[in-house]
């Protein structure tokens, strides 16, 4: 299969989806790998090192593109990529299309075979492509949310940990998740007030087993969501709901009766936010104030350390990509369900249903458009 890299052009975006050790890994499978100047830069690879591990180097994006079989990407498609895209291209990528109908339009117009990293399915019932950037993003949400609360990025003037004699910050964290967990493990490090709030009361015992006394853990009920919120120093958005646009749970009224110049990092952005006074940053502006608040909404938090992001990206996303390309996308999906589940858009249909649900669309099941019959469980 001919599989294409090119340059992530979202602003500030210098992840890369494949580094020059998975171009070995799939042209010694017989696959060609075309890769756009420069693509991997930001994360610290030159032309050279694609090239002598196999990788043919193109004149353009536009060659890229044009030539490509499968379109490999970090971030979803923006409107000039997607304007070379052609039917039947896959796409294998973030996507996060609940919360963008432009970008859903476009791919359905273009009869792309859309593959998006946030809804494959794992084994075990997780979504072992998100996971990495979850990872990294909530590690970072705390990274960020200390520095929103310093007083020169226009925040409270407290230090995350505090001091002896002095009281630390309070930190609720929502959503104990992927996202959550990591965010708390940093919090904690740093000797914050750690509040996390989750409506599953297995993932509140395990939290609470791991950290003991130096974590609160809160059931999500409207009551004791907007206790913590209000409460807190800083407040980390850490909810998700698999291909579904995130749900506000924390309304403009809370936002509103919290702490001047405290903070609000949404982690949940790129699915619409789960706070309502959010819209998506980028990393050249990652704030903004909302009633006296700072809020950091980077949709691409992870690509501010764009190297650690590639490695932990690829690790997770390399085999399927080896799947895709060699038993081609239909193959692919129908012996591996987890990877069908991913499947969002494809010959001008959108096909998973949290998408279409949230953007009200029409919805066809994965298994109708690619015409399978029986499929692998």
């Amino acid at each position: 299969m001919r599989i294409g890299v090119p340059k992530e052009i979202k602003n500030e975006e210098r992840r890369v989806a494949l580094t020059p050790g998975g171009a070995t890994e799939l042209t010694a499978r017989g696959h060609e790998v075309l890769v756009e100047p420069n693509c991997g830069a930001g994360a610290g690879f030159t032309d050279e090192e694609y090239a002598s591990h196999g990788a043919h180097i193109a004149d353009s994006a536009e060659e890229v593109f044009d030539w490509a079989e499968m379109i490999v990407k970090v971030k979803e498609p923006q409107a000039e990529e997607r304007a070379q895209m052609r039917e039947g291209q896959i796409l294998f990528t973030y996507l996060h299309l609940a919360a963008d109908a432009i970008q859903t339009a476009d791919l359905v117009d273009q009869g792309v075979t859309a593959i998006a990293y946030e809804s494959v399915v794992g084994p075990n019932g997780g979504l072992p492509l998100l996971a990495p950037m979850s990872q990294v993003a909530g590690r970072m949400s705390i990274q960020a949310g200390a520095h929103c609360l310093e007083s020169s990025a226009g925040g409270r003037g407290v230090l995350l940990g505090g001091v002896p004699g002095v009281a630390p910050a309070k930190v609720a964290i929502i959503g104990g998740g992927v996202v959550g967990r990591n965010a708390v493990q940093m919090a904690i490090g740093l000797g914050a007030d750690v509040t996390v709030i989750d409506r599953d009361v297995s993932v509140l015992e395990d939290l609470s087993s791991r950290y003991g006394s130096a974590l609160h853990t809160l059931h999500s009920s409207g009551g004791a969501l907007e206790e913590a919120v209000l409460g807190a120093d800083l407040v980390i958005g850490a909810v998700l709901i698999r291909g579904a646009r995130a749900p506000r749970l924390v309304t403009a009224e809370m936002v509103k009766l919290m702490r001047p110049r405290s903070a609000v990092v949404d982690v949940a952005i790129d699915q619409g936010g789960c706070i309502e006074t959010s819209r998506p940053t980028t990393h050249a502006n990652p704030t903004y104030l909302a009633y006296d608040v700072v809020h950091y909404c980077v949709a691409n938090m992870p690509g501010a350390v764009p190297r650690t992001s590639t490695f932990a990206l690829e690790n997770a996303t390399l085999p399927y990509m080896s799947k895709l390309a060699d038993l081609g996308p239909t193959e692919a999906m129908r012996t591996d369900a987890g990877l069908r589940a991913g499947l969002s858009v494809c010959q001008g249909r959108v096909t998973e249903p949290a998408v279409a649900e949230s953007l009200g669309l029409n919805h066809t099941a994965p298994e109708e458009v690619l015409g399978l019959s029986q499929c692998a469980a």
